[in-house]
């Protein structure tokens, strides 16, 4: 179960009792700035000013994420505005009374011993260091935060749908790291505001000081009748003490705003984040505490505090290290964690044992002989630097990525996709891949361990410092890059990933367009006993009297190809059953039972809700076309002659081109008789352009053209004379 990324509220009289305090709260605020109130209730407030400053501080501390603690920054304007009240309320005691409570003639008299001047000092430095130094360089790291969270989200967003895609997360895990990205953004984006406030706040606070000193000392002359230097020492220590009063709380939320913006996300709290990295090298420790003894033999220094730290470095230095070995020794050897991960990731190909020079570790039996001779369906072959990847003692996680990644497609697809096998091979070089559908390679690829693929998805300029390469899948121009170039890539807009996804992508993409040839007659069985189970009358209807194993798996092999999901099983085998009385067909069946799925499928086509944007042909084209279909007992092929074939390639290409760069899917619509000989004939050529049937779009669904193929134009100039006559012979061809 994820976890919460929030701070759990706790239950002060319920939730309606906090909205009602709050609104309360900020109600009183507003009255401050209108009704004058007794010195001893400001001293309260001022008390709680305090207070709440050392609490906002204190549970920074223990923020995981910057993002858990998303209330700050409406919790920031809150107690800026609660501090100019009370910057008011003390104002007006100060000038009217010429006493505002004992908390401010405290700050006057104890914390500055009495001395204005004294006090002018001290309250100057904490404005500097508040207003110059922590405010600003805050706001600073607010506003780059801001501006790099917003640049990344797209890349982030790509990540979270590929892990998706992939199986690696559910639905459910990638709603909750879309919405913890989103506060992301939020918490960001208010930040870089907020931090204005501060800011506001602290110029306010010496505005306010100034104003009470020469607004004291004029009414202690004028109207007070005292002396200039009593004037000047009464009004200026009370309004030297408010101002600390004001920005002692102010200093203490801006150091605390500074560290929340600083903060990385960590497991840990700012604690023992920070404990742990400022002991992780023990020799900087014990150097250190060297260089403290030596200033503490100089002369004039004071050799006790020196040496005091010096030695105390030292033990925990000594300390560190000794651990350090401890650990050491009890971790496995590299060659051992080697081999975990090769076991780890199915163990070694056949024969591969005498290739590393090893010998079998047990007597061949005839067992194990037949296990050799066994294919996997499908296997994953990996070389050794990618051994990492599948070993979970080194982090790996590629294992568990792959069972996910089954599942999904399973879901999507409505097949049980087999148990995938992944071994170590000493052929392959040492970061290449390759996938194996029953013993044949059926795609291939490589991932630098160590590195992130950086692929440029949205144009830009930026030249990355890395190794020059292309995306697997889309072919995207891409780059290998390191640590110290991913932040510039996620700002610069380029999508960037884990080599381990880069390889369960391209698994996910082969795996749907290979699923069709991973379904056999056993799968199709356990398939048909599922649906009995809740519809055996069809079942019983189906099978054995209309149509046998064989023909079933052909038709579900068809729409699976043409990545048709047949989760609505029960809908297909209904349709196979009406038709196969007329067709035994298999090619024939399945554009048949593709009108009934048509309601089903068709959405994912659809650019707006009720609308396919799609190619169309010239309706002369489509009909010389259908003369051309060909028709056999076991398929259904299209004859065309060169010049056509490369016609109607060309102009595909070309359309479906511009497509693309219209963010559309490269969709043709034709009619019923021409459907599945166009794709099946242009398939290996254009594996990405999906043909749709008039006859299969629901009533609802309306096409809207975006292109239409014209008659070659050597057709075009026969036509008049020989309707449908053709310059060369009939050929059978692949584009």
């Amino acid at each position: 179960m994820a976890e919460s990324n929030t701070i759990p509220l706790p239950a002060l009289g319920g939730i309606r009792s906090a909205d009602l305090a709050f609104t309360l709260a900020l109600f009183g605020v507003v009255l401050m700035l209108i009704l004058p109130l007794p010195s001893f209730m400001l001293d309260a407030l001022l008390a709680l000013s305090i207070g709440i400053s050392l609490l906002i501080l204190l549970l920074i501390a223990y923020v995981k994420e910057p993002a858990e603690f998303s209330v700050f920054p409406t919790l920031l304007l809150g107690i800026t505005l609660f501090r100019l009240a009370l910057n008011i309320t003390s104002t007006r005691l100060i000038l009217i009374d010429g006493y505002a409570g004992h908390v401010i003639e405290s700050f006057g008299k104890f914390v500055v011993q009495g001395n204005y001047v004294v006090g002018t000092v001290v309250f100057a430095i904490l404005v500097v260091i508040n207003f110059i130094v922590i405010t600003k360089g805050a706001g600073r790291i607010a506003e780059v935060a801001a501006r790099f969270t917003l640049d990344a989200l797209p890349g982030k967003q790509m990540a979270i749908d590929a892990e998706l895609n992939s199986g690696t997360i559910d639905e459910t895990q990638a709603m909750l790291r879309r919405q913890k990205l989103q506060k992301e953004i939020d918490f960001y984006g208010s930040m870089d505001g907020a931090n204005k406030f501060v800011r506001g706040d602290a110029i306010a606070g010496i505005l306010i000081t100034f104003i009470n000193i020469i607004g004291g000392f004029a009414i202690g002359v004028l109207q007070m009748d005292l002396s200039f230097a009593e004037a000047a020492k009464k009004f200026t220590l009370l309004s030297i003490g408010d101002g600390l009063v004001s920005q002692i709380p102010a200093l203490l939320v801006s150091v605390a705003a500074g560290i929340l913006v600083t903060r990385t996300a960590d497991s840990e709290t700012l604690g023992v984040q920070v404990t742990a990295q400022l002991t992780r090298y023990p020799r900087a420790l014990a150097i250190g505490s060297v260089m403290l003894g030596v200033f503490g033999l100089l002369p004039g220094m004071p050799i006790i505090p020196f040496l005091t730290l010096s030695g105390l470095g030292g033990y925990y230095a000594t300390r560190l290290h000794r651990q350090q070995t401890e650990d050491e020794a009890k971790a496995p050897p590299a060659a051992g964690r080697r081999g975990a991960a090769a076991g780890a990731a199915g163990g070694a190909g056949p024969g591969e044992a005498g290739a590393r020079g090893g010998a079998p570790s047990r007597t061949t039996t005839e067992e194990d002989m037949a296990r050799a001779i066994d294919l996997d369906v499908f296997a994953i072959e990996i070389g050794y630097g990618l051994l990492p990847l599948a070993d979970e003692k080194q982090g790996g996680d590629l294992l568990q990525r792959i069972t996910g990644l089954r599942r999904s497609v399973s879901r999507e697809k409505g097949v049980m996709v087999p148990p995938i096998s992944v071994r170590d091979n000493l052929e392959l070089d040492a970061n290449d891949y390759r996938f194996l559908l029953r013993g044949k390679s059926v795609a291939r690829g490589q991932v630098m361990p160590g590195r992130w693929l950086a692929m440029n998805v949205n144009g830009s300029v930026v030249r990355l410092k890395g190794i020059p390469t292309r995306e697997p899948v889309f072919g995207l121009e891409a780059n290998w890059i390191g640590n110290d170039e991913k932040t510039t890539a996620e700002v610069n807009g380029f999508t960037v990933v884990d080599p381990a996804s880069v390889l369960i992508t391209h698994l996910s993409e082969t795996l749907k367009n290979s699923i069709w040839l991973m379904l056999g007659r056993q799968d199709v069985q356990a398939l048909v006993e599922h649906v009995k189970e809740k519809h055996p009358a069809l079942v019983t209807e189906l099978i054995p009297d209309l149509a046998n194993l064989g023909l079933i798996q052909r038709v579900l092999q068809n729409l699976l190809r043409e990545g048709v999901n047949i989760l609505n099983l029960p809908v297909i085998l209904e349709g196979i059953a009406d038709y196969a009385g007329i067709t035994k067909n298999a090619d024939e069946l399945s554009e048949l039972v593709r009108r009934r799925l048509g309601l089903y499928f068709v959405t994912e086509f659809e650019a707006e809700p009720g609308k396919v944007k799609g190619l169309t042909l010239d309706p002369r084209l489509e009909q010389w076309l259908a003369g051309r279909v060909q028709r056999t007992p076991t398929e259904i092929g299209l004859a065309l002659d060169p010049a056509t074939a490369q016609h109607l390639l060309d102009e595909l290409n070309r359309r479906t081109t511009e497509m693309a760069l219209q963010s559309l899917s490269p969709v043709l619509v034709v009619g019923a008789e021409t459907r599945l000989a166009i794709k099946r004939f242009f398939e290996s050529s254009l594996p990405r352009l999906s043909v749709l049937s008039f006859q299969e779009l629901p009533a609802s669904t309306e096409v809207e053209n975006v292109g239409l193929i014209p008659l070659p134009p050597h057709l075009a100039r026969m036509e008049p004379h020989r309707p449908g006559a053709v310059a060369q012979p009939a050929m059978q061809m692949a584009a």
